[in-house]
């Protein structure tokens, strides 16, 4: 399998590299392995088996890692890296000599006469993890593995206590720890028989160093129930898993091993033959946000901690899907979606029913209608749109028209209304101490863009039906509404586009809104008008990672998105730069200019964010940046939308238009 990526000793591997440069393992059910270069944890999240179990809607984080030891000849070589509050020990990282994604995590550590690689999987559909250890020109050795468990809620801390169980269960070479009674069972088995010896200890002191940067608590202690030791000869696969013992790990591992061998393939082939690579790595990752959950098909919002958002879900689908030429699963999620659907609103957080999930956003829905515009366009099945997705979208316009919950009114003006002034329903929503960051209530501008749209796209779709009467009666709101938008956000002076409309005032920051709504097929915007607003967003947004939230010039601006979680939040949309509005920024440019010499500047742009899969989520793009040079990523290390719009952004340039 060819490799993504390959770090050397000589030029990539230094300690403090490996200890905030963090990989990604995904099984399609929302459930995860991810930890540092090192295999060292620095975050809560940090393990080989971060999973949700029995309709519980949390992960919960059940084996960190194994500690290991190779024994040799000449004495006792570990393996592993811990960062404590003092030091760092033991110092594995000295013998690693690369680390690759192949496309899955794969270590190799020089030993005295050859070498032993240490690879991960992560099984698709279950809440299996699988570790293989390879000796390659060496005499046998013996390996001792010391198995790390938290047993906890994925956002919580362990400390050290005498209520957890370290005593396995032993049955056919199989061990189950239950440290726990109100938690599942960790079934750990192998290529050969299993035995634990030695006595339970608590590794104590165990520093998160991410954590303590981002303002959280960041010392916890990890149980070691004992070791277990094996001769390595050849290959040794050890398996944990919540679904039971796997009968045979080494034939799971090469099942897995296969079918990630096809997806590769899968992915370079939606990327095209043009693709220097970047795209195929990002088509392979849009994997690790579709899954099934609960029966139905969602969209994890993004990594570590997020999970099953709804603007995310439905501004993320189309570069998840139908990027990748998967219109049938863009129309499952549509579909499977509407089960939420309650007086015109869908989740803004999903939960595993109607009655758990939160519904905070206005635009979840409005996101929704564009993504059934896309399918729709990209050879979606008509009857399925006329039958499903229609009366969807006519209770979702007709519930905003008439009004509904959050706020949501079409004002007389025909435009909507939403949100107040404690409570965030765009996508600008953090809440830092004192209540919005950025309040947005009143009308916003990509809302009622997007509103523009729906009402045009419920226009064009019952002229199909033959419905007169209704296509007559929202042709009349949408004329209301597009001179009404441009009487209110247009800025003649400026040539550009407000950002919110209050009947006591207006929001004339310069933010990235104005380009989605110069973006979008049915826009209200003119064709000078949508170049105009470009080009502010070029002299004012944009930089090497994408588009910041505000400009530079505004005094409300914050260049540095880091600290604690309440200084976070006050950068989170003040400056701070979202990759996903990349895909807009291009989508608005081939609209308005598709000639070479603009899809090269643009493709260069492309090149520049994507730039960043190398640097800190391997394979994926962060969730945000500091607006300030050098742009230092933080946040998630593998958000949905930026993967999804990249995918999208690159699509439309190999086309050459919108």
């Amino acid at each position: 399998m060819t490799a993504q990526l390959q770090l050397d000793r000589e030029q990539d591997l230094d300690l403090s590299r490996g200890l905030s440069t963090e990989w990604l393992e995904t099984n399609g059910c929302g459930d995860f392995a991810s930890s540092t270069l090192w295999l060292a944890p620095a975050r809560r999240y940090h393990g080989l088996l971060v999973a949700r179990f029995d309709g519980n809607e949390k992960r919960h984080l059940f084996l960190s890692r194994f500690e290991e030891t190779v024994v040799g000849p000449r004495g006792e070589l570990p393996l592993s890296v811990t960062r404590f509050e003092e030091d760092t020990r033991p110092r594995g990282d000295r013998f690693l000599s690369t680390f690759s994604l192949a496309p899955h995590p794969r270590w190799s550590f020089a030993l005295e006469t050859g070498e032993l690689v240490r690879e991960v999987l992560l099984v698709a559909g279950e809440r299996t993890v699988l570790t293989r250890y390879t000796l390659r020109g060496s005499e046998p050795v013996r390996l001792r593995l010391r198995p790390l468990l938290p047993f906890r809620d994925a956002d919580a801390l362990t400390i050290a206590n005498e209520v957890a169980e370290a005593r396995p269960e032993a049955s056919d070479g199989s061990l189950a720890f239950r440290l726990y009674d109100a938690l599942p069972a960790l079934h750990l088995s192998a290529t050969e028989p299993l035995q634990l010896t030695g006595e339970a200890d608590w590794l104590r002191g165990v520093e998160l160093e991410l954590d303590r940067a981002r303002g959280y608590p960041s010392v916890e202690d990890h149980l070691a129930p004992g070791t277990i030791e094996v001769e390595l000869a050849d290959s040794f696969v050890i398996a944990a898993s919540l679904e039971g013992p796997v009968a045979d790990p080494a034939a799971l591992w090469e099942e897995e091993r296969a079918r990630r061998s096809a997806r590769w393939k899968e992915a370079r082939t939606a990327a095209g033959k043009k693709d220097d690579g970047a795209a195929a790595r990002l088509a392979y990752r849009a994997e690790d946000f579709l899954m099934r959950l609960d029966g139905r098909t969602g969209v994890d919002a993004g990594y570590p901690w997020f999970g099953e958002w709804g603007r995310d879900t439905f501004l993320s689908l189309p570069g998840l899907t139908l990027a990748r030429g998967q219109a049938e699963r863009c129309a499952a999620v549509l579909t499977e979606s509407l089960a939420y659907l309650v007086d015109g609103l869908l989740p803004n957080i999903f939960g595993r029913s109607v009655e758990s999930s939160h519904y905070g956003s206005v635009d979840a829905s409005l996101w929704y209608a564009r993504a059934v515009e896309l399918y729709e366009r990209d050879g979606g099945d008509p009857e399925r749109v006329r039958e499903e997705y229609l009366p969807a979208l006519l209770e979702i316009a007709t519930a905003y028209w008439d009004g509904t919950g959050l706020g949501i009114r079409a004002d007389e003006a025909g435009l909507l209304q939403a949100g107040d002034d404690r409570l965030n329903a765009t996508w600008m929503d953090a809440h830092a101490s004192d209540g919005p960051v950025t309040p947005r209530h009143g009308c916003a501008v990509e809302i009622n863009a997007l509103w523009y749209a729906l009402l045009r796209q419920l226009e064009k779709l019952l002229e199909g039906t033959g419905d007169r009467k209704g296509r007559k009666l929202w042709r009349a709101r949408r004329m209301r509404a597009k001179a009404s938008f441009l009487e209110r956000f247009w800025l003649p002076s400026e040539e550009r586009l407000a950002d919110v409309w209050r009947e006591d005032e207006i929001d004339r920051s310069v933010r990235p809104n104005m380009v989605i709504a110069a973006a979008l097929r049915h826009s209200p915007l003119t064709k000078a008008q949508r170049a105009s607003v470009l080009a502010w967003a070029d002299r004012e947004l944009l930089t090497p990672r994408g588009l910041r939230t505000l400009s530079p010039s505004d005094p409300q601006y914050q260049g540095t998105y880091a600290g604690d979680p309440d200084t976070r939040d006050r950068a989170y949309h003040q400056g701070t730069v979202w990759p996903w509005l990349f895909g807009f920024h291009v989508e608005g440019w081939l609209r308005v200019d598709a000639r070479r010499p603009v899809r090269d500047r643009l493709r260069a742009q492309w090149t520049s964010i994507v730039g960043e899969l190398d640097e800190r989520g391997l394979g994926h793009v962060s969730e945000v940046f500091s607006g300030d040079a050098p742009h230092a990523g933080g946040g998630t290390i593998a958000q949905a939308w930026n993967t999804a719009e990249l995918l999208r952004a690159h699509r439309l340039l190999s086309r050459g238009k919108a």
